[in-house]
């Protein structure tokens, strides 16, 4: 069986480090990895990658919650990888005792001017291991002089000398990109723990992966060079790797990539400029695949139509105008039942709110925006366009012709055709002057529909 045929219950993990709010990008990560997890009965897992104490924060560790809360991720599991430094460190012993882990003690400097050296050489820019090289007295005489090493986990690429590396294929039936091949001794042996004794993602990501139980990893597809020597510490350690996946990244329009540093396009800020969570978890998701985009009303009718495998191997472009156009088609099938609580809190209730509602969702591409209709309907003109002089007197003799109540549906085109009759005014000529004086905008939901929420008193207030 391949992992693209693996139905077995999937514990999965969404592992974002809270130094900042997560975006769309991080949201299509963690949508593909809930997704899969709940299509096949499985756990998702949140892990907050904070071993950088400095940068991480609480703050944003529950901004990013509520983040994945509001979108409809719910997780079945919380975890901080800051309260768990004890299994790391016998994890490191236990690499260090069998002499998978060993110390360097070279500085960024040095190690670039090697870098280029071998490039020179025509070679690999790869690390030559000449830390291995040195003997318990030069380690400690490197020491003395106050440097503390740095430890990197010695690659499985040689056979019986490490200073003889071979090719060391590592294959894996990626679950989005099919089968992919890692050579190991293309790659420098990684580095887990820091001079300052702090741990790098590598170390911490697999020992929670194996004692969490996760049986598949979904990531972007800039890790896919990574996990080859991820899959050799699992074996390392004593364990099976999960199976992986790795989708396409979302980029910008201009192809730069998404950055936590900045709040542009995060999730909170989506949020505060009223998009629908559908909207952002419907791009999030099928941007960059072969399905089209299109708004889906719920995660239900968005699980149905997801797979892992539709994620094309190209980034994807993400516009925020599209986002905007999926919003929109959400807005216009939303009920009064659906919107009934926030239309309250902007105000809007009462017996005409459920009419005025349907009235208007057809016109606006936010929920938010139905407040400054209601304001309209009920209070009045807010900064109206100005009628045509020519056309001051003729919305004057239309108004004079108001039918009475009772006000229905009916109404509007009772007394357009009475004053068509009257004027032998028609089509743009008649509607256009009367919508701007009831209404002060050009354009808008339709009179029919507004006119009996504005009543006869409130028209013949917005008389000129």
């Amino acid at each position: 069986m391949t992992d693209l045929e693996d139905n077995r219950p999937a514990t999965v993990r969404f592992a974002p480090s809270p130094t900042g709010h997560i975006h769309i990008g991080n949201a299509r990560t963690a949508l593909f990895n809930w997704l899969f997890a709940k299509q096949r009965g499985g756990e998702f897992v949140l892990r907050f990658d904070d071993t950088d104490e400095a940068r991480s924060s609480d703050a944003f560790a529950e901004a990013i919650r509520a983040d994945l809360e509001w979108l409809g991720i719910s997780p079945d599991i919380v975890a901080w990888q800051s309260k768990r430094f004890d299994a790391y460190g016998a994890a490191a012993e236990r690499l260090k005792a069998a002499g998978l882990l060993y110390p360097c003690y070279e500085t960024g400097e040095e190690l670039e001017r090697r870098r280029k050296l071998r490039l020179a050489r025509r070679l690999p820019p790869v690390y030559g291991r000449e830390a291995l090289k040195l003997t318990e007295e030069e380690r400690s005489a490197i020491e003395a002089e106050g440097r503390k090493p740095h430890w990197r986990f010695l690659l499985p690429n040689f056979a019986d000398d490490p200073f003889e590396t071979r090719r060391t294929e590592v294959h894996w039936d990626d679950i989005v990109r099919g089968p992919q091949t890692v050579d190991l001794a293309s790659m420098s042996d990684p580095v887990l723990i820091r001079e300052d004794g702090t741990y790098l993602y590598t170390l911490p990501s697999v020992i929670d992966d194996i004692e969490m139980g996760v049986t598949h990893i979904i990531r972007g597809d800039d890790h896919v060079t990574n996990t080859g020597a991820q899959i050799a510490l699992f074996k390392a350690l004593g364990s099976e790797a999960p199976s992986f996946g790795h989708h396409n990244l979302l980029t910008s329009v201009s192809g730069e990539g998404l950055s936590k540093r900045s709040n542009a396009l995060s999730i909170g800020s989506l949020r505060d400029e009223g998009f629908e969570p559908m909207a952002i978890a419907s791009l999030a998701v099928l941007i960059g695949t072969s399905e089209s985009v299109s708004a889906l009303p719920s995660m239900a009718a968005l699980m149905e139509l997801f797979r892992p495998e539709f994620a094309s191997k190209s980034a994807a472009k993400f516009d925020p105008a599209e986002l905007t156009s999926l919003n929109r088609a959400l807005v216009h099938d939303l009920s009064f039942d659906d919107v009934n609580t926030r239309l309250a809190a902007l105000g809007i209730s009462g017996e005409r709110a459920e009419a005025f509602w349907y009235a208007v969702r057809g016109n606006i591409d936010f929920v938010k925006e139905a407040e400054q209709w209601w304001t309209i309907v009920t209070q009045g003109l807010s900064d109206p366009e100005p009628l045509d002089t020519g056309d001051v007197d003729f919305v004057r003799e239309a108004f004079a012709q108001l039918p009475p109540e009772p006000w229905d549906a009916n109404t509007w085109s009772e007394w357009t055709n009475s004053v068509k009759q009257a004027s032998g005014r028609k089509g743009r000529s008649l509607f256009m002057p009367l919508r701007l004086a009831l209404t002060g905008r050009r354009s808008g939901p339709e009179l029919a529909d507004l006119l009996p929420l504005i009543g006869r008193a409130g028209t013949l207030d917005r008389q000129p």
